[in-house]
């Protein structure tokens, strides 16, 4: 009871806030002033009734939704499907995917008038939150309510699992509302066990079942007939503040590692950078072409800033070599499935800490490599660039790596089902 005290004291003072911080925001991703409604409880949408409600919180979560959103779609033919998020890019990810497929909205922030204006309005029979998302308001009113509300595709790390425990008399009560978790692995599993979660299984990782789409695939061709289909290209994958930096010295102090004539393109993680990076480039006196620019780029530019959002699938296929961001500090690095499904290679920094399990076995089955710092990414880059075969051996190792390690979803809809869903 103190802490949910103390968690009410806090949002309270936090409300006026949070007003401040969407208009923040919201000057470089104008995604965060849109439906702010939506954010206490106010939609301009029809009252929606029985439906399946998923929350992905931003890019990668909606990404990973989207085979099991397929399989319910199947299994429940005609019932609405709510989809909600908290990041402006995580929703404009939503609508490149599903389109009209789905209801959108921003997850009210954690007030319990808020909550239950949501949940009067979406009306959800089901209730499935991603990874590792747990509001507290959110959770409690869903039990309150008999909302069948599961943790899927649940992943606890051990420092994660420590900081929850340590507050344990607050969290554990949260845990326990939960109707059920599906975890990704049984260590994931075991830490949630532990914090007091009920009803834990193992289904797997729902982002080994993505697949490639095939506008993607369309884009993918496009974008490698306006790089140059001749000429080595590489790209720099949602890299994170810090990293270009180090990747733009390593390139300058180091350009004969690569190959005459390669092509280096550069996809920040946050739209709200990309102009920071094009300052970056500008200072260090290096032409590049924007992805906006949607024009071929010159033999003698060397650099593309892709500055656009929704569209890794089509510049990993783009590519012949991919180092995923997050990795080169200590950031626990991004998602490195998406290469690996489209065939493309992957490097990674030391810091994974975020996709452990995975970066990990990619690594020992040769689907991935590590790097210790820029100037080591640079010489792998060139080294991987000059070896077709090297390249193959690896493009193969991710697709059984992929393969291996599918099923999730069809995984995870059957216990749902056995649930009672």
């Amino acid at each position: 009871m103190f802490w949910r005290i103390c968690y009410s004291l806090l949002g309270a003072l936090l409300l006026p806030l949070l007003f401040i911080r969407l208009w923040w925001r919201g000057r470089k991703n104008p995604g965060y002033r849109k439906n702010i409604g939506e954010r206490f409880g106010r939609y301009s949408i029809p009252p929606l009734r029985d439906t399946i409600w998923i929350h992905a919180v931003s890019v990668g979560e909606t990404r990973a939704a989207a085979p099991l959103l397929a399989l319910l779609e199947q299994r429940y033919p005609g019932t609405p499907i709510v989809l909600t998020h908290m990041t402006a890019t995580g929703r404009a990810t939503g609508e490149a995917l599903f389109g009209k497929r789905v209801s959108q909205l921003w997850l009210p922030y954690d007030y319990r008038f808020a909550v239950r204006a949501f949940l009067n309005h979406a009306q959800p029979k089901l209730a499935l939150l991603m990874e590792t998302e747990l509001w507290p308001n959110a959770v409690t009113e869903c039990a309150h309510r008999d909302i069948r509300c599961f943790l899927v595709n649940a992943r606890m790390s051990e420092r994660s699992a420590a900081r929850y425990a340590r507050f344990a008399s607050f969290t554990r009560p949260i845990f326990a509302a939960l109707t059920g978790v599906a975890a990704q692995t049984e260590d994931d599993a075991q830490r949630l066990r532990a914090l007091g979660a009920r009803d834990v299984t193992v289904t797997g990782n729902l982002k080994f079942d993505i697949g490639v789409p095939e506008n993607a695939r369309a884009l993918g061709a496009t974008l490698r007939r306006r790089f140059g289909e001749q000429r080595p290209v590489w790209i720099a994958a949602s890299t994170r503040d810090g990293e270009e930096a180090l990747l733009l010295d390593a390139l300058c102090r180091q350009p004969e590692a690569l190959p005459p004539g390669t092509l280096t393109v550069i996809v920040p993680r946050h739209p709200e950078r990309f102009e920071s990076v094009a300052e970056q480039l500008r200072a260090c006196g290096l032409s590049f072409v924007r992805r906006s620019d949607e024009c071929d780029v010159p033999p003698e530019v060397s650099f593309v800033l892709g500055d656009s959002m929704g569209e890794m699938f089509a510049y990993y296929l783009a590519a012949d070599l991919a180092f995923v961001g997050g990795s080169l500090l200590p950031l626990g690095g991004q998602n490195l499935l998406e290469p690996l499904a489209t065939g493309t290679p992957v490097l990674l920094g030391s810091h994974t800490f975020n996709f452990k399990d995975i970066s990990d076995a990619a690594c020992s089955l040769g689907a991935a490599k590590r790097v210790d710092d820029a100037d080591a990414l640079i010489v792998q880059v060139g080294a991987l660039l000059w070896d077709d075969e090297a390249r193959q051996t690896m493009r193969d190792s991710g697709l059984r790596f992929l393969e291996k390690h599918r099923g999730a979803a069809e995984r995870l809809a059957q216990w749902l089902s056995g649930t009672g869903q």
